[in-house]
């Protein structure tokens, strides 16, 4: 169930930059910093693209993805709240 979660939250903020075309900075477990915009994503890897050039990094070698700019996750938020009030109201 938590891998669910995890998977839908890294789906949803994948799609969220990919659709709004942001571009993101991509930091590597080995540090390397990689900028531009994410055009294509599966479970394995994703495509980043900047200038011309269009790179496939693999999932497992990424630490952090960044936003240029900030983004809204209205689905999240409305997903948590929902969450978070059943929980609330089972626990009393």
């Amino acid at each position: 169930m938590a891998n669910d979660k995890s998977r839908n939250l890294q789906e949803l903020f994948l799609n969220n930059v990919r659709k709004s075309h942001a571009s993101v900075t991509v930091f590597l477990v080995n540090g390397v910093k990689l900028q531009g915009i994410i055009t294509w994503f599966d479970n394995f890897s994703i495509l980043l693209k900047r200038d011309q050039h269009v790179q496939l990094v693999y999932k497992h070698a990424i630490s952090t993805i960044m936003p240029m700019t900030p983004i809204q996750l209205q689905e999240l938020d409305e997903d948590d709240s929902a969450s978070n009030s059943a929980s609330d109201s089972a626990s009393d």
